[in-house]
């Protein structure tokens, strides 16, 4: 089972699995989608094999992982925000929105930082929000590759990198996921940052 974000790293996920497809011996990937910080209690528990996760957001405790991609974070907002036709933007002038306040994920323990901003935990909520002018939301620019109507994407050029990994459980054995984790690397290795 391979536990992915809906929604974020869609065509590095498509590429590794047409790799991995490509080996001797692959096995048909299940994937299981999922919702902000699921990801790592379904490797904890067993109920996948390996997942994509992202630094700095995600937490790395009891995992082994890979890194595969870094990229940067854009600010997606609604058409009519006065910083919409802006070429770039910092973190400051996207918590400045007041009228449309910086959406809030939950942390790896589940909780919400404090703020105005409505709690999230998936790309649909935000797009939801945004398209209502309720939100704005900071992403790694692969996560607004379909943005919703009335939705831009600005490139907050102060904003922390995001690194996306191949993680997996530190008492892993399993052959088909080493297989996986190994076609990762290998796309990754072809592509540099996706």
């Amino acid at each position: 089972m391979f536990a992915i974000k809906a929604g974020a790293s869609t065509s590095l996920v498509a590429r590794i699995l047409d790799a991995y497809a490509e080996q001797p011996g692959a096995v048909p990937v299940s994937l299981l989608t999922c919702e902000a910080q699921e990801q790592r209690h379904a490797l904890l528990s067993g109920a996948a094999d390996v997942a994509l996760l992202h630094l700095p957001f995600d937490s790395m405790e009891d995992l082994e992982y890979d890194m595969l991609a870094t990229e940067t974070q854009v600010a997606l907002v609604q058409t009519s925000s006065r910083i919409a036709g802006a070429p770039s933007v910092r973190v400051a002038d996207v918590l400045g929105l007041g009228e449309a306040p910086l959406a809030r994920w939950p942390d790896s323990a589940g909780n919400y930082p404090n703020g105005p901003g409505p709690e999230v935990r998936n790309l649909t909520q935000i797009a939801e929000l945004i398209a209502l002018g309720r939100a704005t939301a900071m992403v790694p620019r692969s996560a607004a590759h379909a943005l919703p109507e009335g939705c831009v994407a600005i490139p907050v050029f102060d904003a922390p990198a995001v690194t996306t990994v191949i993680a997996w459980p530190w008492f892993s054995r399993s052959r088909p996921a080493a297989d996986l984790i190994r076609a990762a690397g290998g796309v990754a290795g072809e592509s540099g940052d996706e």
